[in-house]
């Protein structure tokens, strides 16, 4: 079949879908599914950290994957990849194995996502300049947003009441099922096209390369250092204010078997996820610069987690977390246009996933630090401290926003050539 611009992005809806609806079934109990397995609140993030710690450490090892077999291979890998592991959970839980186990696990779970960041959002970007797309990338990720929010909603909902009707081990099965289709589509699907794999260097080499471009084209780039350290603290932050949510609005709900809430409550995030894909290209068209609306909106963001933290009523906080979920969203897409356009095509994957390490390394410290603090303090105050952890990103928008690079007003992908010079503009 004639590889067109309109069959790469239905191509890369369908694979979106089918990831985020195998992932969302367990993310509106994945913390209630940890404690029931006899981990305490610090021992359940300290899970998730060893997860995000995972994504750290085999970022760059699976980034040669994408370089040297093609962002194909890599998409392949990662489907199978977590569909073990996430059958590996089942058992843990099933026998309530001891911590150790789990951060085993969970580090190799974190494997199986790097295989993804980086290389499915290259894969899009390289196919469409290479079916000569004239579109503004907004518009496709804002609507490769809306798939996943609607995706994300059926997989909570049914995720949650899977649970309780069955048992918490029910949607992780589903859920390897459903990764396993997917390897199966992405197998017909999926093309590498606009990129040759590089398969001169040999394994280690290559890492050494990717790490080099990854700090020559990234850190070393004033504006994409911004946009990542921003990313670092509000990523970072961002996971524990989404697996807390399950437990703390439980709480508030006032019964601990209510599984189905806790789906509900993941699937109205979803549902802010549509929205703010469809507001992102009417907030493009408000702000002349990208930088300007994300500063906006993450401010906003921020005061929506406060107000989390202070206010005791679950119709409130359930208000509140789906203003914060829309606002974050809103401008994902605006992010992901920004930074595609100051970094060059041959650099996209390792740069993109070296973003998404960045992302990790916040979520490591963070997770097990606001776990403890609801351990020892509650939920709410941990809350108000992921407000003052999200409020460190502001500093680096601004940082960006001050640079004024030509991506931060472009309406399209910019010329490769274009692309390849941003280090010398921002510099």
């Amino acid at each position: 079949m004639k590889q067109t611009s309109k069959t790469v992005r239905r191509t890369y809806y369908i694979l979106s879908a089918g990831n985020t609806l195998a992932a969302s079934l367990i993310w509106g109990i994945n913390t209630i599914f940890l404690l029931d397995a006899g981990l305490t609140n610090f021992e359940a993030f300290a899970a998730n950290a060893c997860y995000t710690a995972g994504m750290v450490l085999f970022e760059i090892p699976t980034g040669v994957v994408a370089d040297r077999w093609g962002r194909r291979a890599s998409f392949l890998c990662g489907t199978v990849t977590l569909a073990a592991t996430t059958g590996l959970y089942v058992l843990l839980w099933h026998h309530r194995a001891a911590f150790a186990w789990w951060a085993i696990v969970s580090a190799l779970l974190g494997l199986g996502f790097t295989f993804f960041s980086g290389a499915t959002d290259a894969w899009l970007v390289d196919a469409l300049t290479a079916t000569r797309f004239q579109g503004q990338l907004e518009g496709v990720f804002a609507r490769g947003q809306v798939v996943v929010g609607a995706t994300m909603l059926a997989g909570s909902v049914a995720g949650g009441y899977l649970a309780q009707l069955i048992n918490l081990g029910a949607p992780y099965v589903a859920r390897a099922a459903i990764l396993l289709a997917v390897f199966v589509v992405a197998l017909i699907m999926m093309r590498d096209l606009g990129f040759t794999p590089a398969r001169g260097e040999r394994p280690v080499a290559e890492m050494k390369t990717i790490l080099n471009s990854s700090i020559e084209h990234g850190l070393k780039v004033p504006a994409v250092r911004a946009i990542m350290l921003a990313g670092m603290f509000s990523g970072g932050v961002g996971i524990y204010i989404f697996y807390a949510l399950q437990p703390h609005l439980l709480n508030l709900w006032g019964n601990q078997q209510a599984y189905g809430i806790a789906g509900l409550v993941a699937a109205l995030v979803a549902a802010a996820q549509i929205v703010g894909g469809l507001l992102t290209p009417w907030i493009r068209r408000t702000f002349k610069r990208r930088t300007s609306a994300l500063l906006i909106l993450e401010a906003l963001a921020v005061a929506m987690l406060v107000l989390i933290g202070l206010i005791a009523n679950f119709w409130a906080v359930v208000g509140l977390i789906i203003l914060w979920g829309l606002l974050g969203y809103a401008g994902a897409p605006i992010r992901q246009a920004y930074l595609n356009g100051m970094i060059p095509s041959k650099q996209r994957a390792t740069i993109l996933s070296f973003d998404s390490l960045l992302n990790s390394a916040g979520g490591i410290v963070a997770q097990p630090a606001l776990g403890k603090s609801a351990d020892l303090w509650g939920y709410q105050v941990s809350y108000l401290l992921a407000a003052a952890g999200s409020a460190l990103a502001l500093p680096f928008i601004a940082v960006a926003r001050h640079l004024n690079t030509p991506a931060d007003r472009e309406t399209a992908p910019p010329p490769e050539s274009e692309r390849s010079s941003t280090k010398q503009i921002d510099t």
